[in-house]
Order: C-alpha cells, then structure tokens, then sequence
C-alpha cells in the first residue's frame, strides 16, 4: 500500500467552526499569545547564551527547552492563524504530513528535555558533591543530543507508518492542525498498527518519563526536607516547583489527550487539549521559570543595566 494509491492532494482544516465575529476574536488573542511565546522563550534562551552565570547544566537543558517551545509553537501555530481569517482553509496532502511530523518529533523532544532537567535536578539537590562530576559538560551535550536525535526517529517511525497507508478521503480534518489521530481518520485502509503503536510511544514517551520524573522528585523532596538552612531550602523548592509546574502542564494534557478513552471527550474538548500543549503551555514555560527563579529575574536586570544609556 504505497503512495501510488494516495489520492488526497490537499485536505481542508476545518479549524473551531464558530462565528466570524469570534474568529477574528480569537485570531487577535492567539497573535498575542504566539508573540509571547516567541518573546518569553526567546528572551529566556539569550540571557543563557549572553549571561556567564547562566552558564550551567540546568539553564543548558532550559535553553533547549526554549528551543523547543518556540519551534513546536511555530510549527502548528501560524497555520492556525491564517485560517482563522480565511475562508480557505485547504493545505496541500505533503505539508499536511510534515506538520503532523514535526509536531510528534517537537513533542517528544519536550518531554524527554523535561526528564533530562529533572535527573539534572535529582543530581544537583541529592548529590551536590559529585555534581560537577555526574553533570559534566560532555554528559549534558549526550544527552541533549540522544533526547533531540531519539525525538525525531521516534516521529519518523509514526511517519513511515503514516506513509504506508493509502488516503482516499474524507478530505476534511476537524481539527486546527495535522493532529495525527485526525490524519489517521483520512485512510482508508485498516490503522490499527498506527493505533497501537501511537499507544505504545505515549506508554513510552509519557508515562515511563512522568515515573522517573515523579520517582526524581520524591527523592528530592526528602533530601530538600532534610535540609537545615532555610534558604537552602526555599532556593531549592523554588527551582522545583517551577519544573514540577511545567512537567504537570505538559504531561497532564497530553496523557488525557492520547491516553484517555476517547468517549469522553469529544472532538472539540480535543482541539482546546491540543492547543493548550500547542500554545498555552509554550508560553507559560518561559513566565514560569522567570517569574519563580532569582538567577533568571538577575540576568534580565543586569541585561537591562546594560543596555541602559549612561
């Protein structure tokens, strides 16, 4: 079943299917968002390449996190806007495709980046002697290439399943994006290896990273509780509750979105799941880790002092 029987050469997001006064509503909030994404995550990302007291393994991950953010938003947020003000909102079959790729090799990157920040997290507050040791700058470099690497294979494992299918119509998605469960209702052919591998990644990418991240944390709190300077210890529920605020938006969404019966929650409950991890939390990565961390709200005053004219 190859590509010669692909008939779909375009297909038609069908987007939130409300009035026009509440699409243009709705285009003006979400620029907004968008741009504070792009801004947040983007001001976020120089002050750790510019700041030399930035220059650690934890803002090293949270870059990459930066990274992802702002190219996970940038993949299925622009499209979205141009058909909120368009009225047609037809993408070609190929392009389709590739955001469905990209956005499953985004997503995973971010949850395998979050896993990598918390074990940076469960080194630096439970073994704070061997941290340098443990967390070298070759160690990080690995494992920031392996997450990003590993991402994209697994995404080209959904895409090479995706592929192999013939798609003959409807030549409507009800969604704002080329969510894979929406493409997968475009074949018509038999998706129940898609369906069960999907399945297998979120067991994979999901719940096995949210276990080892809440395993992490469990250990950090009693090592935190057993810590006797009281700054010490603010400092070090700071930096944890910013990370644990952002790993329970992430995976919290995505696991009721893939994982939960589908019964439940109906098409239109899916598109708000979607853009929340698609928009809302991109943009809330880079308030959260600003707004609840010194070291961070420090480089933007002394990036400010620096470029104030004297």
């Amino acid at each position: 079943m190859g590509g010669n029987q692909t008939q779909i050469t375009e297909v038609t997001l069908l987007g939130f299917q409300v009035s026009s006064a509440l699409e243009f509503f709705l285009f003006g909030l979400f620029s907004l968002f968008y741009t504070f994404t792009l801004l947040g995550n983007g001001v976020i990302l120089g002050l750790i390449c510019l700041d030399s007291r930035l220059h650690t393994p934890m803002y090293f991950f949270l870059s990459h996190l930066a990274i992802v953010d702002m190219s996970y938003a940038s993949n299925n947020v622009p499209k979205m806007l141009g058909n909120l003000v368009n009225q047609k909102r037809t993408i070609s079959f190929v392009p389709c495709i590739m955001q469905t790729f990209l956005y499953l090799a985004f997503a995973h990157a971010e949850c395998l980046i979050l896993v990598v920040m918390s074990y940076d997290r469960y080194v630096a507050i439970c073994h704070p002697l061997h941290y340098t040791v443990i967390m070298s700058w070759r160690v990080c470099t690995v494992l920031a290439v392996t997450s990003w690497v590993f991402s994209f294979l697994l995404a080209l494992v959904h895409l090479v399943l995706i592929l192999r299918l013939p798609f003959c119509g409807p030549h409507e998605v009800n969604h704002f994006l080329c969510e894979i469960l929406s493409v997968l209702k475009l074949a018509c052919a038999d998706t129940r290896l898609n369906q069960v591998v999907i399945f297998a990644a979120c067991v994979f990418i999901l719940v096995g990273p949210l276990c080892l991240v809440l395993v992490s944390y469990s250990r950090i709190v009693f090592t935190i509780l057993r810590i006797q300077a009281g700054e010490g210890r603010r400092k070090a529920f700071s930096t944890c509750s910013s990370h644990l605020c952002v790993v329970g938006l992430f995976f919290g969404s995505a696991i009721v979105m893939y994982m939960a019966p589908k019964s439940r929650h109906p098409e239109e409950q899916q598109k708000v799941l979607s853009l929340f991890y698609s928009l809302f939390n991109p943009m809330l990565n880079p308030l959260i880790y600003s707004l609840r961390n010194t070291e961070v709200k420090g480089a933007l005053r002394r990036a400010l002092r620096k470029e104030r004219p004297m």
